[in-house]
């Protein structure tokens, strides 16, 4: 419900002007920018703790969060915000990732929580949550992708840069969701701790993936996927 033509009442229409006030109308809707979204997956955590407070970094995770900070810090963009999942090892990856990106300000937002967002097709064994948790946690991860992704805002003049550190589901489904492949084919994607994916949303809506969990910037001892 983007798209200029959704933005504006038809039928108000000045009937001196006509055609002339529709094109003005619309051209005043139009994005004119280009949006660039991170989306980071938190680092390796203690898969032990049972509430998530416990489940904290890793040392070989908080090794992974500065390599991956200090990666897109290398990329030399004005970053204009990071948003995080609430959950510890997304908040903390996040804090770990801020240090080399001075100035980026962070939001944190319970929308991007890890969980199950629709159920797989095809099915796996090793993974099958209770199929409550589909309808819980799909329309919450569903809504974070209406919320933070779509095309830039008709007032914003410049290209825009943004993080979002949050979870492997999240970032599956959000990616298959924004190329319109069938969500159901998520849980067909793998993404490594810390991995950058790189969406591209055009002014006109079109969405293009640049990377997929990259890793390439950091050793191969250090890359992991838990």
């Amino acid at each position: 419900r983007r798209e200029p033509l959704a933005l504006i009442n038809l039928k108000k229409k000045n009937e001196e002007t006509g055609e002339e006030e529709l094109a003005s109308r619309l051209d005043n809707c139009k994005a004119k920018a280009t949006r660039h979204i991170f989306l980071i997956r938190h680092s390796q955590y203690n898969l032990d703790g049972r509430a998530d407070k416990d489940r904290t970094l890793t040392p070989l995770g908080r090794e992974q969060a500065e390599l991956t900070g200090h990666r897109l810090a290398s990329l030399g963009l004005k970053f204009d915000q990071i948003i995080h999942s609430s959950m510890t090892r997304a908040t903390e990856t996040t804090e770990i990732i801020s240090k080399h990106l001075p100035g980026v300000k962070k939001i944190s937002t319970d929308l991007l929580r890890e969980g199950a967002p629709i159920e797989p097709d095809p099915p796996v064994s090793h993974w099958k949550p209770e199929a409550v948790q589909y309808y819980e946690d799909g329309a919450r991860i569903e809504a974070a992708f209406r919320n933070f992704i779509h095309r830039a805002d008709a007032k914003q003049e410049e290209d825009s840069y943004e993080i979002f550190v949050c979870h492997a589901n999240v970032i599956r489904y959000i990616v298959c969701r924004a190329l319109q492949f069938p969500p159901e084919g998520w849980l067909r994607l793998s993404l490594n701790n810390g991995s950058i994916t790189h969406l591209v949303i055009r002014p006109n809506g079109r969405v293009a993936l640049r990377t997929l969990g990259d890793t390439g910037f950091m050793p191969p001892d250090k890359i992991t996927r838990t």
